[in-house]
């Protein structure tokens, strides 16, 4: 009887620590799309779905704007985690990597311990510096030229948004919170187009490159989200995530007009 009630405890512990990992696995596999840009429906889905693979009969998840709450069931248990997230930056590479991950588990490809290096190994794809700053600078005289610019409008744009961007990438090196960041990049980016417009040589240039070289801090990603939330039923995180594109946008407003001020911009205005 004594051996009975020791192997039932036994195997009671094993089937605990086994739906402790996969909900820990469910849950890390959440939080690292949440922190780097996926929206909310996409996490609900890969999680549910991670969990049904590793063996779970249910998977209910609830998702805010700054906290993840997993449970898992298993033969009727039911077991619960929360987890905190915090803003990694956009990074759709880390994202294809969860999916890629998850669709490999439901293959019977990865077991738990290899999805568990598998996630641990997943690294944010950041392009170097200066290909940044070149690609940046070229979209927006790109931008310029589609809207009426001239050749010289565009080299404006060109120098005054890889500017920006180039100070924007150092804030965010330096841990900068993002609203400061975007005020910051605006008041460079406009400062350096407006003071470009006033040398001799370029008093006839379009003004157009003025809003151009601002277009690097359009936070259209969280905007998309955003929406793609609201209309998926994640409303709260929706609007939390609208709220914060908004404060963005307010920001890059801020830091226009302070600039305006600043150097007696009139170009623009």
């Amino acid at each position: 009887m004594k051996e009975c009630v020791l192997e039932t405890s036994i195997t009671n512990d094993i089937v605990v620590n086994v739906q402790r990992e996969i909900t820990r696995l469910c849950i890390e596999c959440g939080l690292l799309l949440l922190q780097h840009g996926a929206e909310s429906m996409l996490v609900e889905q890969l999680t549910t779905r991670l969990g049904i693979a590793l063996g779970a009969s249910q998977v209910d998840s609830a998702i805010s704007s700054n906290s993840l709450v997993l449970t898992t069931i298993i033969d009727g248990r039911c077991l619960t985690s929360t987890r905190r997230i915090i803003d990694r930056g956009i990074n759709m590479h880390v994202v294809t990597e969860v999916q890629h991950a998850v669709i490999l588990v439901e293959h019977h490809l990865l077991d738990r311990k290899q999805l568990k290096k598998k996630l641990a190994s997943i690294k944010p794809l950041r392009y170097p510096r200066w290909l940044m700053v070149l690609m940046v600078g070229l979209s927006c005289a790109c931008f310029s030229q589609l809207n009426g610019g001239g050749w010289e409008s565009a080299l404006i744009t060109f120098i005054a948004s890889s500017c920006a961007m180039y100070i924007r990438q150092v804030l965010t090196s330096h841990q900068m919170n993002p609203l400061i960041n975007f005020c910051i990049t605006a008041f460079v980016a406009t400062s350096v187009s407006g003071l470009l417009l006033k040398i001799p040589y370029f008093v006839l240039t379009e003004t157009i490159s003025m809003a151009a070289s601002v277009l690097l801090l359009v936070p259209g990603f969280p905007l998309i989200n955003a929406v793609a939330d609201m209309f998926k039923g994640h409303v709260n995180t929706g609007l939390a995530r609208w709220a914060m594109a908004s404060l963005l946008t307010l920001s890059t407003c801020i830091g226009v007009v302070l600039a305006m001020v600043v150097w007696n911009l009139r170009e623009w205005a």
